[in-house]
């Protein structure tokens, strides 16, 4: 499996070895010691990034409001 990519569904630890659930596209789900890959985790410093912006939070909350005094948006 040289040279291929795949998902990686999970992270474990394994009788004491970190191990990866990788999703195979013909194979299904299969378990590899995660020293066998080049696959690095995430940094527990990075910062995850934006997941919501203000102002788009602040339409939603508008967009929901009026949906629920109203029979919908087209009065």
């Amino acid at each position: 499996m040289t040279q291929q990519r795949f998902d990686v569904l999970k992270r474990r630890r394994v009788s004491g070895v970190e191990t990866l659930i990788i999703r195979h596209p013909e194979r299904g789900t299969l378990a590899v010691a995660q020293e066998w890959t080049d696959w690095e985790p995430l940094s527990e410093l990075a910062s995850p990034g934006v997941i919501l912006e203000f102002d788009s939070l602040l339409t939603l909350a508008t967009l929901v409001r009026q949906l629920t005094e109203s029979d919908g948006v087209d009065e």
